[in-house]
């Protein structure tokens, strides 16, 4: 149990939840075990009353009750307010407890889910969506399973038996002692068995982590699926999966199903030694039939909390294994740190000093020696061919990653000491990959903003040539875009993109490719707007696009994380290196078609 140990953070948060429990748990075994002594003592009763009437020779007739009722009736009033006070207490018990539990399991889901935050960009390249989701849904269910049924359980066995037992030897330790013979063997049997349960519980939450996954991406590509016919391929592809997860299921079915009659019958066997031990002894005088009744009731009593010890164990080895799973992302370490830094304001002026960056999960070097110094207020295009490093020039302004060498300064101060939220704060980004939320376009625009102001949203939609498109649309700026904004064309997708980012009134600007999807005549449209906004502000053009570069003095030209080229427009046209002779493919290109 030793992942299930991180959990004793949250018992101590919660500790008046888990004392009042436990006392609620020991009180309602108290009185459930003043109910055998009640019913003991009123056979007991019986019999002696019968045994001295028949020593008298008094004929037994109904003047029993006249002459016994009251005292019959008072046992009956007591068994029924012990188990009034019992029902109380299990109900008590189950609001500490499972309330317990379901305060814990939301903790934890926010504490994996503010992890999953914190953690960079790498970590989402190794790990799959599918993988990340099982672990906060289907494994803290797993663990709370165990912090709620599992723990009252638990304990309510554990109380039972301190309670039970010292009741049962009070009455007689020879009895108790062949009452108990099988309980060793049951403890030896979930010993083993659990052991088989916990290595089973975590090959099943695996296998189930990659259906998740296989879900999400179908869910996600679905226009990729049906476009190339592969729905069928995908089917079985998930019924094979799913074939495992039930082959597994059914393994660890047939290890319960041979555990709990095993339970069954020796907890029987329990019932059968009372009976005729108790006879014996009630034989030699030693106890009374009433006892015989008592120790019956108390076997009972065992038969649930004992045979639920192995689901209790089940529970246990689960919730371990869903823990261990949740302790490797907990645990992962946090590469992007930002140490409390103070925030301070971000004027724009940008530097790269000898960078020199590789992606660990590919260990491809992406950036390679690059330098260049960009001023306040001033604006860079970068070009290239494809993995040629631009996208990684913005990611690592973002600090989405840390270089490896050399050093990035923002305002002469090195990246790394300014305010992490302040520095991303500042930046407006339009990544290649445009991502939209699935909820309203308003709500899209305005997401980088702590209060949206509906003027400002529209007049940076129509600087950004989208709010024709929008109010074009049934329910307007109010329109639902749905998963990662699957109802609107690429270009609607990349001008509101653009526009999400120069709401915030951002200090430097990164567009990267962002005006690939859009026609000549809007690109047009929005570079003008960006001409006049972009005023004052450091801006960065990462694009393929020459035709849009004209106006541009500073330009550089990266091959495989290289500057290899570095100057205005008309300057690298007139060099007739690398990048004239990518001006005059696209002018071939667009003359071909």
């Amino acid at each position: 149990m030793k992942h299930l140990f991180t959990l004793n953070k949250y018992f101590a948060k919660y500790k008046w939840h888990l004392l009042l429990g436990i006392l609620c748990v020991s009180l309602s075994k108290y009185f459930s075990v003043l109910v055998p002594q009640t019913i003991r003592k009123a056979l007991d009763f019986v019999f002696e009353k019968v045994e001295a009437n028949k020593n008298a020779e008094v004929q037994l007739s109904d003047s029993f009750l006249d002459l016994y009722g009251n005292e019959i009736m008072l046992f009956s009033a007591k068994l029924i307010g012990f188990s009034i006070l019992m029902g109380i207490f299990m109900y008590l018990m189950r609001q500490t407890i499972i309330v317990m539990s379901r305060l814990i399991e939301f903790d934890l889901r926010n504490a994996i889910f503010s992890k999953y935050e914190m953690l960079n960009y790498q970590f989402y390249k190794v790990n799959k969506t599918g993988d990340l989701m099982s672990r906060i849904t289907e494994d803290v269910s797993k663990v709370r399973m165990y912090l709620g049924p599992g723990l009252l359980y638990g304990i309510n066995l554990v109380s039972l038996f301190i309670i039970v037992i010292f009741a049962m030897y009070r009455v007689s330790p020879t009895l108790t002692f062949y009452t108990l013979i099988p309980l060793p063997f049951l403890s030896i049997s979930i010993y083993y068995i659990s052991r088989i349960i916990n290595k089973k519980s975590e090959l099943i939450q695996e296998q189930l982590a990659k259906i998740t996954t296989v879900s999400q991406e179908v869910y996600s590509g679905i226009r990729v699926v049906k476009s190339y016919e592969k729905s069928d391929k995908f089917n079985t592809f998930f019924d094979d999966q799913s074939t495992i997860h039930k082959k597994k299921s059914l393994e660890l079915a047939r290890v319960n199903a041979l555990f709990f009659p095993l339970m069954i019958l020796l907890i029987g066997l329990s019932t059968l030694l009372t009976i005729y031990m108790g006879g014996v002894l009630a034989a030699r005088g030693e106890i009374t039939p009433g006892n015989i009744a008592e120790f019956v009731i108390y076997v009972n009593y065992l038969t649930w909390p004992f045979t639920s010890i192995g689901w209790i164990a089940s529970l246990v080895q689960q919730a371990e294994a869903s823990q261990k799973r949740i302790n490797e992302f907990l645990n992962a370490d946090v590469e992007i740190k930002d140490d409390g830094l103070e925030s301070n304001t971000i004027k724009g002026k940008i530097e790269f000093r000898n960078v020199n960056f590789h992606y660990k999960e590919s260990g491809i070097k992406a950036i390679d020696n690059l330098s260049f110094t960009l001023n306040q207020g001033e604006k860079l295009a970068i070009v290239g061919l494809t993995a040629s490093g631009k996208s990684t020039i913005a990611e690592l302004l973002l600090r989405t990653y840390d270089i490896d060498e050399g050093a990035i300064l923002i305002d002469d101060k090195n990246i790394t000491k300014h305010n992490l939220s302040t520095l991303r704060r500042s930046i407006g980004y339009v990544p290649q990959d445009v991502f939209l939320f699935s909820d309203s376009i308003y709500n899209n625009i305005g997401f980088g903003m702590d209060k949206i102001d509906p003027i400002s949203i529209e007049n940076v939609a129509k600087n950004c040539a989208v709010h024709e498109d929008i109010i074009g649309f049934e329910n307007g700026y109010e329109t639902e875009v749905g998963e990662r904004g699957v109802t609107l064309s690429g270009g609607q997708k990349q001008r509101i993109s653009i526009a999400r980012a120069l709401i915030k009134d951002p200090k430097i600007v990164i567009l990267d490719d962002s005006l690939s999807a859009v026609d000549t005549k809007t690109e047009k449209k929005i570079t003008d707007f960006l001409e006049t906004t972009l005023k004052g502000r450091t801006s960065i053009l990462i694009t393929h696009r020459m035709s849009s570069l004209t106006s541009y003095k500073n330009i550089i030209v990266l091959d495989k994380g290289k500057i290899i080229e570095q100057g205005s427009h008309t300057e690298l046209i007139a060099k007739g290196g690398f990048y004239s002779d990518m001006v005059d493919m696209q002018k071939y290109e667009y003359t071909a078609l």
